[in-house]
């Protein structure tokens, strides 16, 4: 399994590595030259013992000591070039790779986002990444270099004595053999320690997000035995990593206590017997050492390495998911102005096999009209207006945007269309007026302004000392409700939308603040195809046709005074909404026109003493 793994990502390496494979080859290059000249110091060893030393030949000396010194000079400079160039290029492969992977990832569909959470998404694009640079910077070039010289070394252990350096060589491939093992341990460990991480990131950066909620329920206790719990699972896989480690280090420690008593014993019995010089046998123990050492310095990066391609692995994961114009259906460009017109034709759709949300609907909104979306939660609604919004397709049937299969569209040039006002208003941190001209970044000040007299956000801006400067903080958290819905409305004004979606946009403000902003909200209703999902049903008695949801279908449709006349479920919920709001949030005389005059003997079998069924009823 450990070499389909590799098989499956060694690609992937290659094409991260390809458009910079000259600079590997200079890196490459510059440790051969790094290596040849570190062989300077075994080299004048022996000429030191054997010529210097032993024939007393002094003038050998001065030259002897300059070419070390010149040699040394190589290796320092060459390491130095190493180090700046490959690191440099690694951290601009993370950065690009970074880059990549967060595009790609504000690409897929919704249906991505539902399945994964937030801080592991952000985990990926920082963190998996990380460990990469070992594949650029010096230590993959680190990595072939020790190889290499290992290998050079070798030859040269075998021109001094042939017979001890197969003995060694085979005490070393049974080294080589538990290391195999050991890293198809350590890399599986790797992979399973960074998804632990993630999982953590993300649970964690929930929590720091929804605080309040958190301090509200008195939930520190159980959200830090949460964190603990995950903490300790990742504290059990670096455990088993250290395990694995610890038995490389003590076979490490044995092969060179095994390997240091082979040399001396067998050395030492070559140069009683004359067949080496003691120069030769100095010379040898230090190209031992220049062998084992990058051995040891391979099984170092080696790990490194091998996380590396985990985190590799899992940002594959992610670029392998299929983007949301991928389907080669999508050609359709509305590159002309959009009419608006919206039709569900026998729409069924489904987030799971064999649960249906939605089961043949069907509807038509005419361009320029206004279409709400009544029942109550879990009916549908919300899920009506995703597919509208393309952020999932339907399972069966077709929805059609002035006469154009949304299937068959180019997502970027529909949405562009589309102005959303959300029951949450997501704010970013920021200016308001960032926030305002998120829509439309390239809008003048005067336009911004404009969309924020209509929306109202003028009325507190000029109490701030700052004005449309003023920094709201993570998610708005600054202002009030109704601020950040105000500024949301302002924000969907400015985009100027053909097809506007009004999800529970006036839910989280006051009877004030929506008196304030319905004037706004008209103003950006007038003229565009407008689906609206509202509970505080008194707030779409003008719609041009109400629809009522109910276990994904619907089962009435027509306008408020034809549904009312009708006395079916609209009639129902409307009326038990209604007697609520007049006895509990209404002022007295306030909403008095909300009743049809057919509507009065409906209106007088609630009473009071039915407010809890009512209640239970409100959605």
């Amino acid at each position: 399994m450990q070499v389909a793994s590799m098989r499956k990502v060694l690609p992937e390496i290659w094409k991260l590595l390809r458009p910079r494979q000259g600079l590997l080859l200079v890196g490459l290059l510059l440790i051969i030259i790094n290596r040849l000249a570190g062989f300077a110091l075994p080299l004048s060893t022996k000429v030191l013992i054997d010529r210097v030393i032993g024939k007393h030949n002094g003038y050998l000396l001065a030259p002897l000591v300059g070419i070390l010194l010149l040699a040394t000079l190589v290796q320092a400079v060459t390491s130095f070039a190493l180090a700046q160039s490959l690191s440099r290029a690694a951290w601009h492969l993370i950065t690009d790779l970074r880059i990549q992977l967060q595009k790609h990832i504000s690409r897929l569909p919704v249906s991505f986002y539902d399945a994964n959470r937030t801080g592991t998404l952000v985990s990926r694009v920082m963190a998996d990444v990380e460990g990469i640079r070992n594949l650029m910077g010096t230590g993959l070039v680190e990595f072939i270099g020790g190889v290499l010289t290992a290998i050079m070394t070798f030859i040269a252990l075998l021109w001094i004595s042939a017979k001890l350096t197969l003995l060694i060589f085979a005490v070393m491939a049974l080294f080589i053999f538990v290391l195999k093992k050991v890293f198809g341990i350590i890399r599986p460990l790797f992979k399973e320690r960074i998804k632990i991480q993630a999982e953590i990131t993300g649970r964690l950066t929930e929590s720091l997000g929804g605080v309040r909620v958190v301090k509200s329920y008195r939930a520190e206790d159980r959200e830090s035995a949460v964190f603990a719990k995950g903490a300790r699972v990742l504290l059990a896989n670096i455990m088993k990593g250290i395990t694995a480690n610890s038995f490389m280090s003590l076979s490490s420690t044995v092969v060179i206590g095994l390997v240091g008593a082979i040399v001396m014993f067998f050395g030492a019995r070559q140069i009683l017997g004359g067949r080496i010089t003691l120069g030769s046998y100095v010379t040898y123990n230090v190209f031992l050492a220049y062998m084992i050492a990058p051995l040891f310095q391979v099984v170092s990066i080696g790990t490194q390495i091998s996380e590396a391609i985990a985190g590799l692995d899992r940002t594959q994961e992610i670029l392998s998911e299929k983007e949301e114009d991928d389907d080669p259906r999508r050609t359709y460009r509305f590159d002309r102005k959009l009419a608006g017109g919206i039709v569900f034709d026998n729409v069924d759709f489904s987030y799971e096999a064999g649960k249906p949300v939605l089961q043949r609907v069907s509807f038509v909104a005419e361009p320029g009209t206004v279409t709400a979306l009544v029942g109550p939660s879990g009916s549908g609604k919300s899920t009506t207006i995703s597919l509208v919004s393309a952020f999932h397709s339907p399972t069966n049937g077709q929805i059609l945007v002035d006469g154009i299969d949304l299937t068959t569209a180019d997502l970027g040039s529909y949405r562009v269309h589309l102005g959303v006002v959300l029951q949450e208003s997501f704010l970013f941190d920021g200016t308001i007026r960032d926030n305002i001209a998120f829509s439309r970044p390239e809008a003048t000040d005067e336009e911004v302004f404009e969309a924020a007299r209509i929306a109202r956000v003028d009325e507190f801006v000029e109490r701030f000392p700052e004005g449309y400067k003023t920094l709201i903080g993570e998610r708005g958290i600054k202002l009030s409700g109704g601020q950040r819905q105000r500024i949301s409305i302002a924000r969907a004004i400015l985009a100027n939308p053909r097809i506007l979606i009004l999800d529970e946009a006036t839910s989280s403000l006051d009877s004030e603040s929506e008196a304030l902003i319905q004037e706004g909200l008209s103003y950006l209703m007038k003229g565009r195809t407008t689906l609206v999902i509202a509970h505080r049903l008194s707030t779409i008695r003008q719609a041009d046709q109400i629809l009522f949801f109910e276990n994904g279908m619907i089962p009435e449709r027509g306008t408020h005074a034809e549904l009312m006349h009708g006395r079916g479920l609209y009639c129902n919920l409307y009326t038990r909404q209604y007697a609520v709001e007049s006895n509990l949030f209404l002022a007295a005389g306030e909403g008095d026109d909300a009743i049809q005059p057919e509507d009065e003997e409906v209106e007088a079998s609630v009473t009071m003493p039915k407010f809890s069924q009512a209640l239970r009823g409100l959605q």
